[in-house]
């Protein structure tokens, strides 16, 4: 008798990544965007979720840590987002038990591109659309990546940053602006970094009716260092956007 063996955790536990999950009344809209600093990734993310023209929830949560070396911030459609972000930290886990080492922060990215790539079929629906912005540590080039990706699970390389979402398109051309006037985003300490995010937050709320605005609720903000990640606390965060409003 023949063993064989699942070929990897989707197989293993059955999870379908193309199957329907989703439906056009779900709720979704948003802006994520990640920003390099001097120590790491700072990754932010309003916390409205909308459906249709209705603001369903105003304290979704849009960021998630897949381990402690990727965080992803989701855009798009919310539920299918959090199901396809808990099945790649199962597969991470799954694939460092399995091979008996750690998955390489490039076969980390392959995963993401591969949950996007199977999403596809209901992308193509106007279902179940998702788009992640990714910021990853690399422990063997001790380097940091922000990333962003299409529907078919390409994935791109960002200068320093990445934005995704329903508000990113108001403010894309700011980011370039920002270092123009006051540096590359690698220079430039976390607090500085963080006052600019949040301003362009702010922006593309009074832009974007599905970007909720933090000046009641503030947003989710994440620290991805060499250490870690770390989720900034509202204490740590009302200094900076009380900068952020001048």
């Amino acid at each position: 008798m023949t063993l064989s063996y699942p070929r990897d955790f989707a197989e293993l536990v059955g999870f379908d990544l193309s199957r329907m999950g989703a439906s056009p009344e779900e709720a979704h809209g948003t802006t994520v965007l990640a920003l390099r600093f001097d120590g790491g990734v700072a990754v932010l993310a309003d916390r409205r979720a909308t459906m249709g023209n209705l603001i369903m929830y105003e304290q979704a949560e849009k960021i998630e840590a897949l381990d402690d070396q990727t965080v992803v911030a989701i855009s798009g459609a919310y539920a299918r987002s959090i199901e396809v972000c808990r099945y790649l930290k199962h597969a991470f886990k799954y694939n460092e038990r399995l091979h008996l080492h750690e998955i390489s922060a490039e076969g980390k990215l392959m995963e993401i591109s591969r949950a996007l790539a199977g999403n596809l079929q209901m992308a193509m629906q106007g279902v179940g659309v998702f788009l992640p912005i990714a910021a990853a540590y690399d422990p063997v080039r001790k380097s940091f990546g922000v990333y962003f990706f299409d529907a078919a699970g390409a994935k791109f390389l960002g200068s320093d940053y990445a934005t995704a979402g329903s508000g990113s398109q108001h403010i894309r051309g700011i980011f370039d602006y920002l270092v123009r006037t006051k540096g590359p985003w690698p220079t430039r300490p976390q607090d500085e970094v963080l006052v600019d995010g949040l301003t362009m937050l702010d922006i593309a709320a009074s832009l974007d009716s599905a970007t909720g605005g933090w000046r009641q609720i503030l947003p989710s903000v994440t620290i991805l260092t060499a250490e870690g990640v770390r989720r900034i606390p509202e204490e740590e965060l009302r200094p900076l956007a009380a900068r952020a409003l001048g």
